[in-house]
């Protein structure tokens, strides 16, 4: 079943919990997909995971649109959103309508994903009436951490749970078709979900959400440099394509691999010239 930004809307009138994993490239979006999955992030954390960067502050428009290509050409039924990374939508109105018109254009996602609330609004409703649409991203905002001072659990004090709360409200009636929720506490989340109409996606938010979204390499242990506390390992991924790169290297060293069945032969008539001449 193609899943769209209606589906998203149905689900959660219908109690059915969506699913959405990161994708960054071809092989996986692939997998992702052919496994059921409702929605595919291509997320400005491709910057930490797959291109090294500290944090997601320096990806470019031009690396979004390069990794959701491939991930378009993978997946068939997903639902494919793509991040808009720092200062993509920070400058103006204009700039941020021509950039989300580039990841859906020249990409090809069906959605782009914004960080903030109230404070991006203008350009959240810009980028919806030109038919583009939008998920909304509260709580923790990792473009920010700067301004946080790190990554650290959003919403803990009166005056913080209030602007997410009204965050959230903004941000659907200006037309966004679900909210990413990181970071925040369950409570929190809970009272969240049950106040907006639209899908909350969770990301370290709690079971009360609508669904839920971890980065793939975190989930499967393909990310070493560090863990959040919300991430659910459900494989070692990591460790296992080690052993096998250990054990190629020992195959190699140790004259056991290629063998004959890895090779390509001569026919025997070819094969005895060649010997004749040399």
């Amino acid at each position: 079943m193609k899943n769209t930004v209606a589906t998203f809307k149905e689900a959660k009138e219908k109690g059915i919990k969506l699913t959405m994993l990161t994708a960054y490239d071809y092989s996986f979006a692939k997998l992702v997909d052919e496994a059921g999955i409702d929605g595919i992030l291509v997320g400005d954390s491709l910057g930490m995971v797959a291109l090294g960067y500290e944090n997601t502050l320096s990806v470019t428009i031009d690396d979004m649109i390069h990794h959701i290509k491939a991930v378009r050409r993978g997946a068939e039924n997903a639902l494919i959103v793509g991040d808009m990374p720092f200062l993509s939508y920070h400058i103006s109105v204009e700039d941020s309508i021509k950039n989300a018109g580039r990841l859906v254009q020249e990409g090809g996602c069906h959605a782009v994903k914004l960080e903030g609330g109230i404070e991006v609004l203008d350009k959240v409703k810009a980028i919806i009436k030109a038919q583009i649409p939008v998920m909304g991203h509260i709580g923790l905002t990792p473009q920010s951490v700067n301004m946080l001072g790190g990554f650290k659990v959003q919403g803990k004090s009166k005056e913080q749970i209030k602007k997410l709360i009204d965050d959230a409200k903004y941000l659907e009636e200006a037309g966004v078709f679900s909210i990413v929720l990181e970071a925040v506490p369950d409570e929190v989340a809970k009272i969240i979900t049950e106040s907006i109409s639209i899908p909350t996606i969770g990301i370290g938010a709690g079971k009360y959400c609508d669904g839920q979204i971890l980065v793939i390499n975190d989930m499967l242990g393909l990310f070493s440099d560090f863990t959040p506390k919300f991430v659910k390992r459900y494989r070692n991924l990591g460790e296992e394509i080690k052993s096998g790169i250990l054990e190629y290297i020992e195959d190699v060293r140790g004259g056991k691999f290629p063998e004959d069945v890895h090779s390509f032969k001569l026919n025997k008539e070819i094969s005895d010239e060649i010997k004749k001449l040399y």
